[in-house]
């Protein structure tokens, strides 16, 4: 049986283990993502990698990095907006002249999406969204089975849609990105602005009226999915009970800034 080095890199942490073709995983290993540059970013990726590869007595056949966008195709060079010190990082030339192995890097959220029709909560589903919410939000398409992968690579990149138009300044630049307004960070500044009851109010508030709302908009646009895919949970999203959800239809104007960004600009470096 075949085994790979299989690797999460994320704003907040980069983890590493060794995963099989029956996807069980073993020697995970989890740093905080740290260092001021490039090369002290590296440094700490490398660190995480030799010690599941020293870990292990099994023969390794490859490496797969799942990784926050964007980045040019096939991830050859990466510029993941949550870690400042990598702009058109040549990480996959990095990385297999490191381990000496052959390396595949995409989007997080479309390894997520790979991940979840493989073993997870969409097996047996054809199109569906899958999305990381964490320090930032991601995600990735899967029509007809196939995912989506873009001009560029960057196909689903739907934290960087415009949900509040003059929101909140976003990493990328633009004000009131689904990521700005609803990432992980967003929820959690919520909740360190009260205590007690306060926090849970000001969190259900973030995550039910923005995180839910936004997203139900924004995949019933994105073409009527059959299912969005959030982690290790999955919720079938048919357009009528969506419709009742948000109390209506989409606007024509949400309708095509996910059509522009998320499938157009979305998939462009």
């Amino acid at each position: 049986m075949d085994h790979v080095l299989a690797i999460d890199v994320g704003g907040t942490k980069m983890a590493a283990a060794v995963v099989d073709e029956a996807g069980a995983m073993a020697g995970r290993t989890q740093v905080p993502t740290s260092g001021d540059d490039g090369e002290s970013l590296f440094t700490t990726l490398a660190g995480v990698v030799d010690g599941v590869v020293a870990g292990t007595s099994e023969e390794l056949v490859g490496v797969g990095v799942g990784i926050g966008g964007p980045m040019a195709k096939g991830g050859v060079t990466v510029s993941p907006l949550n870690i400042l010190g990598w702009r058109a990082f040549p990480l996959l030339a990095r990385l297999r002249e490191h381990t000496g192995l052959p390396v595949w890097i995409d989007n997080d959220a479309k390894a997520l999406a790979l991940g979840e029709g493989w073993l997870g909560a969409a097996v047996g589903v054809d199109d569906y969204l899958a999305m990381v919410v964490s320090t930032g939000v991601g995600g990735g398409v899967v029509l007809d089975g196939q995912l989506l992968d873009g001009e560029g690579g960057n196909a689903g990149h739907i934290g960087h849609v415009i949900v509040v138009p003059g929101g909140r300044l976003c990493g990328c630049g633009a004000h009131g990105c689904l990521e700005a307004e609803a990432s992980g960070l967003r929820v959690l500044d919520a909740m360190m602005r009260g205590t007690g009851a306060a926090v849970e109010a000001a969190a259900n508030k973030v995550i039910h009226t923005v995180v839910c709302q936004e997203i139900a908009r924004a995949a019933l646009d994105f073409g009527g999915p059959e299912a969005v895919v959030t982690g290790e949970r999955v919720e079938l999203l048919w357009r009528q009970s969506l419709w009742e959800t948000i109390g209506g239809g989409t606007s024509e104007v949400m309708r095509g800034v996910v059509a522009r960004q998320a499938l157009g600009l979305g998939g462009r470096n």
